[in-house]
């Protein structure tokens, strides 16, 4: 069973829906688990906010957030997934933005990703460093990790 298949799975033991919030993979990974038959019961929506005004009016990215710390940031990627969970029915969001490249800064690299995820406990943050492997590889890497943070997210044990 692949990545993608498995966070269904799982989710579906846990009654949990599932949204995305995606910058720099452009809907990549909603197209990964949509692409596995009869995940519209898992699956609530995705976002697609590409430039920091999509950001802001579909998830509620705050402006000085974007300021301070730039898009490409742990602070944007919590606000993205959090704005994704709360602008849903699901109970689990994941978030991306990064630099896929070409292209980047010796501030913020290519290959550079940050993380959200948003559940019912919080949001968790954490950046991934996928080096310049040229842009369809860093966002397969992005899609990839993406997944197994949902996993991670929704854990081993049917819920009791």
């Amino acid at each position: 069973m692949d990545r993608a298949a498995r966070v269904l799975d799982r989710a579906r033991r846990h009654g949990a829906m599932i949204a995305t919030a995606e910058s720099c993979t452009g809907g990549l990974i909603s197209a990964a688990l949509t692409e596995v038959p009869g995940s519209s019961d898992v699956v609530d929506r995705g976002f697609v906010t590409y430039s920091n005004a999509a950001k802001q009016e579909m998830l509620g990215v705050r402006a000085d957030t974007l300021q301070t710390h730039g898009a490409v940031s742990e602070a944007v990627a919590a606000e993205m997934a959090a704005g994704a969970r709360d602008r849903s029915a699901a109970g689990l969001a994941i978030a991306v933005t990064g630099i896929a490249g070409p292209g980047g800064s010796d501030h913020k690299p290519e290959g550079r990703v940050c993380f959200g995820v948003a559940d019912g406990t919080g949001v968790r943050t954490e950046t991934v460093e996928f080096g310049a492997i040229g842009r369809s590889r860093v966002r397969a890497a992005t899609v990839a990790h993406a997944l197994d943070l949902l996993l991670d997210a929704l854990g081993d044990a049917t819920p009791g």
